[in-house]
């Protein structure tokens, strides 16, 4: 079963509504698609979304680093072969974790077709639903709390609500969302880098003081800030997510012996993919360090994956792939299905793609 092709294309789906964090303001998807093709005529997919602001990987990054490197890394090679398959993926080019991912889901797709089975069962999983977050975009605290009912609306339980622009503004908008909806649904709040350490533990404490009942932080300072994070997360009560901190198994390994962060978050596009995903989530389960499964701004491709994965390790208690749900169409059949906070899995084989549309390959 060897890899016969891998053509590249790029696929652009527009968002409900702009997309709004500390970082960054988007209002297309427009990622790069992955189609490996064996001899024995099995097809998988992938997916990379260009996040430079996060992972530093753009289009044109994504596109050379597979047309130039990886191919010529992977091509000839039996999937069967899983292992070295792997490690000539990850050894191919440094860094380029989405451009790695979106290969290493495609690979993945079909090595769990190749047995017949659900990539999650091949994993050992059993689960078949969980259930996401939705993600409230940083905006006036008024428009942020419309977002918020209208979520709770249409049946979301748990809120991840962007913040990080400015503190004593980011209090008020937490204020005004937990006053209008009250205490029956769960606050998550994602700072993306924004805040320095002490002015974390003062932003937090008073959140902490005004009795908001945050579920967890993510990611309130610098990603390579692993000291102030520390800091943050020895002088608050409410637990921290590292996000962009964890990329690399190695990562998550310091940020854990540290005491750094009390959760962490894995996503893919981080991560390079399942391979290194799976070892970080194991690791994680070592040291009973409770996990988070996100995604950035994918279709229902990648996400697909990223839920195979949480419904094969226990130790990925908290999910945030609420991607494909910003979404004003889907152009993807088969796959995970999507139905507001509700996740669910089927029997079909790999990750169940049966066609993906509007993919303009080259």
């Amino acid at each position: 079963m060897k890899i016969k092709s891998i053509r590249l294309g790029i696929i652009k789906i527009p968002l409900r509504r702009p997309f709004k964090t500390a970082l960054r303001t988007v209002y297309n998807v427009e990622d790069v698609i992955v189609r490996i093709e064996t001899d024995c005529g099995l097809v998988g997919y992938g997916e990379a979304p260009p996040t430079g602001v996060i992972t530093g990987d753009t289009t044109g990054a994504i596109i050379g680093a597979i047309n130039d490197h990886i191919s010529k890394a992977i091509i000839g090679m039996d999937i069967l072969d899983y292992e070295d398959v792997m490690k000539a993926l990850n050894k191919s080019v440094v860094h380029n974790s989405s451009a790695k991912a979106a290969v290493d889901i495609a690979i993945h797709d079909i090595y769990a077709q190749s047995f017949n089975v659900p990539l999650f069962r091949l994993l050992g999983g059993s689960k078949k639903h969980i259930e996401t977050d939705i993600t409230i975009s940083v905006n006036s605290p008024q428009e942020m709390v419309d977002d918020s009912i209208s979520a709770i609306n249409e049946g979301y339980t748990t809120l991840k609500i962007k913040v990080g622009k400015d503190s004593s503004k980011d209090i008020e908008r937490i204020k005004a969302i937990r006053r209008a909806i009250g205490y029956d649904v769960n606050i998550r709040i994602d700072a993306n880098q924004g805040w320095t350490p002490k002015e974390a533990i003062r932003t937090i404490r008073k959140m902490e003081d005004e009795g908001l009942c945050l579920e967890l932080v993510e990611q309130p300072v610098l990603a390579h800030d692993l000291k102030g994070l520390k800091l943050v997360t020895d002088n608050v009560d409410v637990p921290i997510l590292a996000d962009e901190s964890v990329f690399s198994p190695l990562d998550a390994m310091k940020i854990i012996n540290m005491g750094a962060a009390d959760l962490i978050n894995i996503k893919l596009m981080k991560t390079g993919g399942i391979y290194n995903a799976i070892k970080i989530a194991d690791m994680a389960s070592l040291y009973n360090v409770e996990c988070m499964i996100g995604c950035m701004l994918e279709s229902k491709l990648s996400v697909t994956a990223a839920v195979h994965l949480a419904a094969a390790r226990g130790i990925i208690t908290k999910v945030d792939l609420d991607g494909p749900v910003l979404l004003k169409e889907d152009p993807i059949k088969g796959g995970a299905s999507f139905n507001f906070s509700k996740i669910t899995l089927d029997e079909s084989i790999g990750l169940g793609f049966r066609e993906v549309n509007n993919v303009d390959y080259f």
